[in-house]
């Protein structure tokens, strides 16, 4: 299985902590907001996750 990453900039998940109203700790992830596009890869249409600071900054070129 392939991690949830950025095809352009390989952001992934970051981790932090939830914390209750005791302050008691409990691991949990920042998923960053990746949408599959189209994009030109080589020439070639390739459906990929691309994050949308990525599509927003035109790092990925969109496939017709």
């Amino acid at each position: 299985a392939m991690a949830k990453a950025c095809f352009s900039c390989s952001k992934g998940p970051a981790f932090g902590n939830s914390r209750s109203h005791s302050m008691v700790a409990t691991r949990r992830r920042f998923n960053p907001n990746l949408q599959k596009v189209r994009i030109v890869v080589n020439g070639a249409p390739r459906r990929e996750y691309v994050c949308t600071r990525c599509l927003k900054a035109d790092k990925v070129q969109k496939a017709l």
